[in-house]
């Protein structure tokens, strides 16, 4: 389990420019879970994301997983950001096994693990391939299975689809589901998107800017195994407008 409990995050402190980015965050986030986390820009979604990686530390307050007080990046956490950030010189395969070479555990299980989440990202044709002759989407595939190569317990992404197209977004998201029920892991999304936050989210974290506050904490009456034939039903309709709402408040408060 994630538990983040009194956590501040005060850059500049004691000086003219004390800003206080994140105030009084509390969140147990259940092992396994999908949590999203929507909010104005400049709410802190991404400040909170990298405390949970070991990325930052908060000024007062703790993160732990299963206990343990995150200090530091953790072998047992994978992380995907905005851009692939692949490395432009190596190829597909040895991309995804990135992770596995810098701790020390590239081995033939690493290599048929990554072999065999690239196959069912349909990529298993594109392993030899470079970056370069790859599109925006399948680059994006390849940093999902890079964060997802080393059987992290944590999966955290920081608006991993922002950058796409809407149709090439929808897919995405259907494959990080179809990865999610082949091999559940807690997944911690952030996202402007209401729509993505409540087709991916068990709960949706809503956030308010200056400082970034936890607002309200949205259960997802949705079943597990989601498409997108979910989005015109009552209770989906029901969390976009209420997460809408929450947003709008603070946005005009």
């Amino acid at each position: 389990m994630i538990r983040i409990q009194d956590v501040n995050l005060i850059y500049g402190r004691n000086t003219e420019r004390e800003t206080q980015a994140l105030k009084q965050i509390n969140l147990d986030i259940q092992d396994n879970e999908i949590i999203a986390i929507v909010g104005a820009s400049g709410c802190g979604k991404s400040t909170l994301l990298r405390l949970i990686a070991g990325l930052l530390m908060p000024t007062t307050g703790t993160v732990s997983i299963d206990d343990e007080i995150v200090a530091h990046p953790r072998q047992d956490t994978g992380i995907v950001f905005q851009a692939p950030t692949l490395v432009p010189w190596a190829n597909i395969l040895d991309n995804t096994l990135l992770p596995s070479s810098i701790m020390g555990r590239l081995d033939d299980q690493a290599r048929s693990r990554a072999t065999r989440l690239l196959t069912t990202a349909g990529l298993g044709n594109f392993l030899h391939h470079h970056p370069k002759q790859l599109s925006g989407g399948m680059q994006q595939r390849v940093a999902i299975c890079r964060a997802l190569a080393h059987n992290p317990k944590v999966v955290l992404m920081d608006e991993p689809f922002g950058a796409l197209d809407a149709l090439t977004r929808e897919t995405m998201t259907l494959e990080l589901l179809r990865l999610w029920y082949e091999d559940p892991k807690t997944i911690v999304f952030v996202t402007h998107s209401i729509s993505e936050a409540v087709m991916l989210g068990h709960r949706i974290v809503v956030m308010s800017p200056r400082p970034g506050q936890i607002t309200e904490i949205l259960d997802v009456n949705l079943p597990r195994e989601r498409d997108f034939s979910l989005v015109g039903t009552p209770e989906f309709t029901r969390c976009a407008a209420a997460v809408r709402e929450l947003i709008f408040q603070h946005e005009v408060a």
